[in-house]
């Protein structure tokens, strides 16, 4: 992996548990999710518009699968992420979701793509996935029915991390959809999805006075971080990017410790430090 691929993915990943810490403190729900769509929508299309006129663009008809799909795709991880925080912790929803996604898009990078990491990156990809589960404790709990509150929801959130990342490098790296213009056109079609499900006007407007500031903030990061990774993925193969991104999982875990005050610190340090370890190989493979 490049040092351009790798600050753009760090970048992203703080960018990422930033949002995510918004969302924990949220109320939450589906109104916020369409709010949190809508508004990212205007706030975004200057840049998409940009970007379509600056790379002269040129949409076409099959560039429609991707972006439906992947709106999908999004609306449903959005449902299931927020359910997951809605009953358990930042510390345990966060690292399962993004640890499960990595190691689901590696096997579909290597068998449906036909990637090639190398020996370093793929022990580097281990590391970062190990790591991640060391954050959230003893990995058997989660086939028990004892498992951490939450947690159910973060293994599908993970499961739809692994289906939009394919799909999306396919957009970025195949149909070469712009990034940011991609995303948009993501958000304007998962907007659409989420509206029926968002409950009344009143519900809404209800869900904006509780969450303005979190709705805005999560509308600026969400797209910041995931275009990052577009952009990433444009030369870097999805079987680099994906785990690299799970560095997200440190910045979360410190949030997690410092802001909300939750428990096992000295286990997620030693989890973020085999994390850490993995980012090195992944960068060196």
């Amino acid at each position: 992996m490049t040092a351009a691929a790798l600050a753009l993915v760090l970048a992203a990943a703080l960018a990422h548990a930033t949002w995510n810490y918004f969302l924990k403190r949220a109320r939450g729900g589906a109104g916020f999710m369409t709010l949190v769509a809508i508004v990212a929508a205007v706030i975004w299309a200057p840049l998409a518009a940009g970007q379509w006129i600056h790379e002269g663009y040129e949409f076409r008809l099959v560039h429609l699968w991707p972006i439906v799909a992947s709106a999908a795709i999004h609306t449903a991880y959005f449902i299931l992420l927020d359910r997951g925080y809605r009953s358990g912790d930042l510390s345990v929803v966060y690292p399962l979701a993004r640890a499960t996604g990595p190691i689901l898009t590696i096997a579909a990078a290597i068998l449906v793509l036909g990637e090639r990491p190398g020996a370093l990156a793929l022990a580097g990809a281990a590391l970062v996935i190990v790591g991640a589960y060391l954050l959230t404790g003893n990995p058997l709990r989660l086939f028990s029915r004892d498992r951490p509150k939450g947690a159910g929801f973060a293994l599908l959130t993970g499961c739809s991390i692994a289906l939009y990342t394919v799909v999306d490098k396919i957009a970025v790296s195949h149909y070469l959809i712009p990034p940011i213009v991609f995303d948009w056109a993501c958000l304007l079609t998962r907007s659409a999805m989420l509206l029926p499900v968002a409950g009344s006007a009143a519900a809404l407007a209800e869900s904006w006075r509780v969450d303005r500031r979190a709705i805005v903030l999560v509308a600026i990061l969400s797209p910041l971080a995931y275009i990052l990774v577009l952009t990433a993925l444009v030369f870097t193969p999805v079987s680099l990017v994906a785990p690299a991104r799970e560095m997200s999982i440190l910045f979360g875990a410190l949030m997690g410790a410092h802001f909300l005050k939750e428990r096992d610190a000295r286990r997620r340090i030693i989890g973020a430090g085999v994390i850490v370890l993995g980012i090195a190989g992944l960068a060196l493979g």
